[in-house]
C-alpha cells in the first residue's frame, strides 16, 4: 500500500502519561476532546499519532466528521495507518460524528462506509444538539452513543492482541 503525500499525513507526538484510549482527531473539529470526555480515562492527542515515552503500543480511535473534509482526512490517516507510515499502534476503529442535524446524504454516507472499510470498527455517530449550544456535561441519548462508549470501554480493557500496522519481517 501506497503512503499519502507527506501533506496529508498526520503527525507523530510523543505522549507523556498514560491512557486507556488515546483519541486521535483526523482534521481540526473532528471531535475529539468532546469523544474524550465520554470515555474514561481516555485522552486527546491533538491531531497526531501517539508515541508513548515508554514505548508500549498505544491504544487509539480515529475520529472525524462526516462531510468530505473529514471523511477524506481519515481516508489518508487510515491509509497511513495501513501502509506502516503510522507509528506502531492498536488502532480500535473510526468513529464518524455527523456534521449537522438531520439525515446525512447518500453521496456522503456511501464515502463513510468506503472510508470504515479501511479501519477494524466503524461507528456512525448521530448529531447532539446540546453539543451545539456548549453543553458538554449531559451524556448523548441516542442509542448509538451507548453502544459505541460500552464498545470503546470493553476494547480498552480487552487484552486480546489488536490489530496493528506493524511490519512484520519475513
Amino acid at each position: 500500500m501506497v503512503e499519502p503525500d507527506a501533506a496529508d499525513r498526520l503527525g507523530r507526538r510523543t505522549m507523556p502519561g498514560t491512557a486507556t484510549v488515546w483519541i486521535t482527531g483526523a482534521h481540526g473539529g473532528a471531535g475529539e476532546s468532546r469523544i474524550a470526555a465520554l470515555l474514561d480515562g481516555a485522552r486527546v492527542t491533538d491531531h497526531c499519532w501517539p508515541v508513548l515515552q515508554d514505548g508500549s503500543t498505544p491504544r487509539v480511535l480515529l475520529v472525524c466528521r462526516a462531510d468530505m473534509r473529514g471523511l477524506t482526512t481519515a481516508r489518508n490517516a487510515l491509509t497511513q495507518w495501513a501502509s506502516g507510515a503510522a507509528p506502531t499502534l492498536d488502532l480500535l476503529g473510526l468513529a464518524v460524528l455527523a456534521d449537522a442535524p438531520g439525515k446525512t446524504p447518500k453521496s456522503l454516507r456511501d464515502f463513510a462506509a468506503i472510508v470504515g472499510g479501511g479501519a477494524p470498527r466503524l461507528w456512525t455517530l448521530p448529531w447532539v444538539e446540546a453539543w451545539r449550544h456548549g453543553d458538554s456535561t449531559t451524556p448523548p441519548r441516542p442509542r448509538e452513543y451507548q453502544r459505541f462508549i460500552t464498545d470503546l470501554a470493553a476494547l480498552a480493557t480487552d487484552t486480546a492482541p489488536r490489530t496493528t500496522n506493524r511490519k512484520v519481517s519475513p
